[in-house]
Parts: C-alpha cells; sequence; structure tokens
C-alpha cells in the first residue's frame, strides 16, 4: 500500500484496514454497503451546503461501514461498542484524531445525539466536533433510508431551499417506511444544515 506524506497508509490501504475489521466483526456486509452508498450520495449532493472535503468523505465512508460492528457483541448498545472497538482496535492504521472523528460518527449513527458530555467527543477541536455532527446527520439518514436492509433505494437527489431540504429517492420497490425513518433520524442533519427535511420516493 501506498504511504501518505505523513506515513500512514493511503486512502486504498486505510479502507482495505476497515474493511478488515468489518469482517472480523462479522458485519452484515450488503446492507453495511448499501448505508455507506446512500451517505456519500448525501455528501456529494449536499457539498454546497457543508463545504466539506475529501478528508471528511473518507471518514463519513469509514464511519459509515463501521457503524454496525458493535452487533458482534449483540444488539444492546452496539453504537457505543462500535465506539470501543474503533478506539482500540490495532486493526486500523488512523492517528488518533481520526480515529476519535470515525468513531464517533459510528457512534451517534443511532440514539443520543453528539454532545460534549461525552468524553470521545469534547476530545476533538470545534472544526472537528461540526465535521461529526454533519456527517453523522448523513449517516443516520441514510441507515433510515435502507431500514428494510434490502437496499431499496437506488439514487438519490437534495433539493435545497433556506427553509427546506428535500431528499428524493429513486427505489425499486415502493419504501414508505425508508423514508419514514429517514425522516425520524433526520433530527441530527436538520439541526445541523438549519433546514426543514423533507423524504419522498418514487419508483424507478
Amino acid at each position: 500500500m501506498d504511504p501518505s506524506p505523513s506515513g500512514t497508509p493511503g486512502e486504498d490501504g486505510r479502507l482495505q484496514a476497515v474493511l478488515h475489521l468489518a469482517e472480523s466483526c462479522r458485519y452484515e456486509a450488503e446492507y453495511t454497503h448499501q448505508v455507506a452508498r446512500l451517505a456519500l450520495m448525501l455528501f456529494d449532493e449536499l457539498r454546497p451546503i457543508h463545504r466539506l472535503g475529501a478528508e471528511e468523505r473518507l471518514w463519513l465512508q469509514c464511519g459509515a461501514l463501521l457503524h454496525d460492528i458493535g452487533w458482534v457483541e449483540g444488539q444492546q448498545r452496539h453504537h457505543k461498542t462500535a465506539l470501543r472497538i474503533i478506539l482500540d482496535t490495532p486493526l486500523l492504521p488512523f492517528e488518533t484524531r481520526e480515529r476519535f472523528v470515525i468513531a464517533s460518527i459510528a457512534r451517534y449513527h443511532r440514539k443520543a445525539l453528539p454532545d460534549e458530555k461525552h468524553d470521545h467527543f469534547a476530545a476533538l477541536k470545534p472544526a472537528d466536533r461540526q465535521a461529526v455532527r454533519v456527517l453523522a446527520g448523513m449517516l443516520r439518514v441514510a441507515d433510515g433510508l435502507d431500514r428494510s436492509h434490502e437496499s431499496l433505494v437506488q439514487s438519490l437527489s437534495c433539493a435545497t431551499s433556506n427553509q427546506q431540504l428535500v431528499i428524493g429517492c429513486a427505489a425499486r420497490r415502493p419504501a414508505e417506511v425508508e423514508c419514514q425513518y429517514a425522516l425520524a433520524k433526520g433530527d441530527l442533519l436538520e439541526e445541523v444544515l438549519g433546514r426543514k427535511l423533507v423524504v419522498e420516493w418514487q419508483l424507478l
């Protein structure tokens, strides 16, 4: 693998390490990759608003691929288990800052929103805390958009105004449940982008 200027593995090597960790935790591959794909679509569609770059996009991809690895120890508190595994594992070639960011994105895919009362989040610099809020907000919505684990949503597009963010989903079968769950999990994205979320679907 090609080293980056800092001496750590390049993007491809880091993604390989992330996938190796996910596989070691017996992740649900098809579902996880669908969630990651949708999260990255949201990132790309919303670039004019969030103005984050390639580094943050990679953080989102890694957090999405690892968000459910806590299931290896059971469903209960699996988001917190994922946080612990990412922070502690020797399998990931990330520096401390990236490890905390990616772990926080994975942890906040469900349940509580980011809070400076949480040590791992408070340890981040303000700019990284804001990035986690935005990226975890996208991951929560993407997770909701595959509630059925059937990859119903094939593509999405976003239309924005000063008041609204409308996510339009192209689905291969009716996706009311997916859209309902995405909307229910859209609280963080609404907060960080300052827009009311609307989620719609149409058949391909």
